[in-house]
């Protein structure tokens, strides 16, 4: 039977088996990085390129490609886009391959890399993510990218949400004390997410930005059926 493990930040990532390299790694960056690589795929994007570094992005956009990124929480001065989700509902990215770097979200795919097949979640794609899984039927670790290798609510409550919906098919197994708590933590806030989130430290960030709109719209659950899956260095949707 497929297990599920819930790795609470980057950090702790190394500490899990993956000597067969063959589970599905679910990358989470609520507030905002995944929200906004789905929102923009599914918003026509051809790819993301998800980078590790600012400077990285910048040779990118030297060569003509769209870049978005963010340092902290505020965009980077120069690029065509932040990292707000909202950015990503307009004509001029379709068809285009955009290249990304955030505080938290790329890092946590680029320490993932070769240790399984990678896809993106967030609350906008979350039923598409469990049916995804649930098809593959293998192992799953959900990476949640935290702030600087550091505990997010909203990552976890995501990653018991996953697992809430996995494991009530009963055709997988919690495989640590993270997933069962992911699990027992979502059952008690499901009723009132928003309300249950209200304290995270990372919205009270994004609050003291002005940054409330993006809050309300990477806690829209079901808006986005796709499934971003990185694949030789892009993320692009499922075909």
């Amino acid at each position: 039977m497929p297990k599920i493990n819930i790795v609470l930040t980057p950090a702790e990532f190394e500490y899990y088996n993956f000597q067969s390299n063959d589970a599905v790694i679910v990358v989470i960056d609520i507030f905002r990085a995944t929200s906004t690589i789905v929102t923009a795929l599914a918003n026509g994007a051809k790819s993301v390129i998800p980078v590790p570094t600012i400077e990285d992005a910048k040779k990118y956009k030297l060569s003509g490609y769209l870049v978005a990124g963010e340092k902290n929480g505020i965009p980077v001065n120069g690029f065509d886009f932040g990292n707000s989700p909202l950015e990503f509902l307009n004509e001029k990215i379709k068809d285009k391959e955009i290249v990304i770097t955030t505080t938290n979200g790329t890092h946590a795919i680029k320490i993932a890399q070769g240790k399984g097949e990678i896809i993106i979640g967030s609350f906008l794609n979350l039923k598409s993510i469990a049916d995804y899984i649930i098809e593959k039927n293998k192992d799953v670790i959900m990476l949640c990218a935290g702030w600087k290798n550091k505990f997010n609510l909203e990552d976890f409550v995501f990653a018991g949400s996953l697992t809430y919906q996995l494991y009530a098919t009963h055709h997988f197994e919690l495989d640590s004390d993270s997933a069962l708590l992911g699990y027992l933590t979502f059952d008690r806030s499901r009723r009132k997410l928003k309300e249950f989130l209200n304290m995270a430290s990372h919205k009270k960030r994004l609050e003291n930005l002005n940054l409330e709109q993006d809050i309300d719209f990477c806690l829209t659950i079901d808006k986005y059926p796709v499934v971003p899956i990185f694949s030789e260095g892009k993320i692009v949707l499922q075909k």
